[in-house]
């Protein structure tokens, strides 16, 4: 079978878990990494059995390599998604596609200039968990949307992670970091959206590092932490959605949509699997709904090998650019209606991605 050849660049945390499942797809070559710390592509190469292992210039310039996979920090995504199209090459992005629209969308022209594809995480959408959710709904049991909730709560990184500093920074914060699971899931089920209503808080100024090795240290806050309002979907669905770093403690689910003949309680959107319940007239509690589809373990990767199967397939892939830029667009519309007191129109559009 004919194979396409990936390159990755950015080997830390999230890297592992991308190489592990790429091997298991056929029709995908893992053929280098490359990392601005050498000794981190090497460890990964090493690991994972990678062939080479390439500085990022290297790997530009390495024809032989069909698709960049770009786990960089997110303040880099656009940057080296820009230079991976330049070079000739489709890219995959980690989530988000840029820190805000406008970087975002220069990735999107840049693609459409090159003739080249563009994939954006997260893909976890295509799990077993959300494509059940999916089917349920394709199969009318919960009837026509009318609305939902999406409530991802807590108290911040600074207390367990070992550089915390980033998600407090632009381009961070709980809507940028959490927010494309979310905003992702909703659109793989209801479509694009129409309008965004927002409101957003920086509750705490000053965040206190408690987590080794930077414990002690102080985090000036300079993005939202707390983001609160509504999607209005193009279907009519209107979701309410609380992003947040500032609550001590909720007993919020994850997501919940609503339909004219039941409801449906969603899984995590950060993961593949379940667990999904459904309410309907007549039920006297929740049920559960079984996942029995494929990709129920942690499958990250699973969107880089749909798109390289989809270029050899000459079809369109799943976790497109056009999406992720649709979602960094929604999801930098609370900010902006916020500020303006007013709805913010959604400019951008996307296909609502095929079931799997």
């Amino acid at each position: 079978m004919n194979k396409m050849r990936v390159g990755v660049i950015g080997c830390g945390n999230i890297s592992g878990i991308y190489l592990q499942n790429m091997k298991t797809f056929e029709w995908l070559e893992v053929y280098a990494c490359a990392d601005l710390l050498r000794e981190k592509a090497e460890e990964q190469a090493k690991k994972y059995g990678v062939p080479k292992v390439y500085t990022p210039e290297e790997l530009f310039a390495d024809k032989s390599i069909e698709i960049v996979l770009n786990l960089t920090i997110p303040a880099m995504h656009a940057q080296v998604a820009l230079a991976a199209l330049k070079s000739g090459k489709h890219v995959y992005s980690e989530k988000p596609l840029g820190i805000n629209k406008k970087e975002a969308y220069k990735v999107i022209e840049m693609a459409r200039k090159k003739g080249l594809r563009v994939g954006n995480a997260p893909d976890t959408f295509m799990g077993a968990g959300l494509q059940a959710c999916r089917k349920i709904m394709d199969d009318g049991l919960i009837g026509k949307p009318i609305g939902g909730v999406a409530f991802m709560v807590g108290h911040g990184m600074e207390t367990w992670h070992p550089n915390p500093e980033f998600y407090y920074q632009v381009g961070g914060g709980p809507m940028f970091d959490m927010g494309p699971y979310y905003i992702t899931a909703l659109v793989s089920l209801l479509g694009p959206a129409a309008r965004v209503a927002g409101s957003t808080a920086i509750t705490f100024s000053e965040r206190l590092i408690t987590s080794e090795p930077k414990k002690g240290q102080i985090i000036k806050v300079k993005t939202p932490t707390h983001i609160t309002g509504i999607i209005d979907f193009v279907n009519g669905a209107k979701v309410t959605m609380i992003m947040s770093f500032d609550v001590w403690g909720a007993s919020l689910p994850c997501m919940e949509i609503f339909g004219t003949e039941g409801s449906m309680s969603l899984p995590d959107p950060n993961t593949f699997s379940g667990p999904i319940k459904m309410y309907k007239p007549g039920f006297e509690t929740w049920k559960d709904m079984p996942v029995t589809l494929k990709y129920s373990e942690n499958s990250r990767g699973l969107g880089v090998a749909d798109m390289a199967k989809a270029i050899m397939e000459k079809r369109s892939h799943r976790a497109t650019g056009d999406m992720g830029y649709h979602v960094v667009e929604i999801m930098q519309s609370f900010a902006e209606s916020s500020k303006s007191g007013k709805h913010i129109k959604i400019k951008s559009t996307c296909e609502k991605p095929q079931a799997m």
